[in-house]
């Protein structure tokens, strides 16, 4: 096999959690793009039937399923009719996420009152904590009961460089949520290995996503966030797909409890 041939994953099954938008759909499209057989999951079914129609009318072999991935038993259901349906599960991108809020300062650098500790709202706290952090664990659980008879599979979990670059302009939650799901990643990753199992993280940067209301888009965040990355941009989500490519095939079978950082160098700190 030559070697550029090891990046296929023709006919191979992947799911995707938070998949009608952003880099979840960005996943999507990569795996569809390479002959993969795709199953959408989100929570919003008007955007989720709108992609999926986008992508079976580009020839694409799609399917979808609206579920909130934080409803344990929805998500385990789910993944019952995907292993019914499929006979097999090959990769699963677990990458439903949501933001926290403003953070303790604006992008201004003035202290922001709404995001301070002692103001965060204690449901705003748990909803972070059960999309960014427990909901992976639901994903991990549901595909691990698939792949294991099957004794082959890839995991991809959605982390962030917050998982190890704390942010002032970032709601608090988010950190210790992203930190969770990057050791949950490590932990899996060692537990799995004697099953085929390989769980990796990609941990993006600043990308443009409809995440946080889409901040991104928005003319002072979007200086905010790029003046601490040394490339001085934020990535557009075409950029992930060779990352997510990589990790989804067999080019990565050496390749286990990674976290792949993808932030244009924002880790190294920033470069005027």
């Amino acid at each position: 096999m030559k070697y550029w041939e090891r990046f296929t994953v023709e006919g191979l099954v992947c799911v995707v959690t938070g998949a009608a938008s952003g880099i979840g759909l960005a996943y999507c499209e990569v795996m569809a793009e390479a002959g993969a057989r795709v199953v959408l999951l989100d929570i919003d079914a008007v955007q989720l039937q709108a992609q999926v129609a986008r992508l079976t009318a580009a020839g694409f072999n799609v399917r979808s399923e609206v579920v909130d991935a934080t409803d344990r038993a929805a998500m385990y259901q789910c993944f019952e009719r995907i292993g019914q349906y499929y006979g097999r599960l090959d990769i699963v991108f677990a990458n439903a996420g949501i933001d926290a809020g403003p953070g303790f300062l604006d992008t201004d650098g003035q202290r922001c009152a709404e995001g301070a500790l002692e103001n965060l709202e204690e449901h705003d706290w748990d909803k972070v904590l059960a999309t960014n952090l427990t909901a992976v664990f639901t994903t991990l659980r549901a595909a691990v009961r698939l792949m294991k008879p099957q004794g082959h599979g890839r995991v991809i979990v959605t982390t962030s460089n917050a998982a190890v670059l704390n942010e002032a302009i970032v709601g608090t939650p988010y950190m210790p949520a992203k930190a969770g799901a990057a050791a949950l990643v490590r932990q899996a990753a060692m537990e799995l290995a004697r099953y085929g199992i390989n769980v990796n993280a990609i941990a993006p940067g600043p990308f443009v996503t409809n995440i946080a209301g889409g901040r991104l888009r928005n003319a002072a965040d979007r200086a905010a966030f790029a003046q601490r990355v040394p490339q001085h941009r934020i990535a557009d989500t075409e950029e992930i797909k060779g990352l997510a490519l990589f990790l989804a095939s067999p080019a990565s079978s050496y390749v286990t409890g990674a976290q792949i950082v993808i932030d244009g160098g924002q880790m190294l700190g920033r470069v005027d």
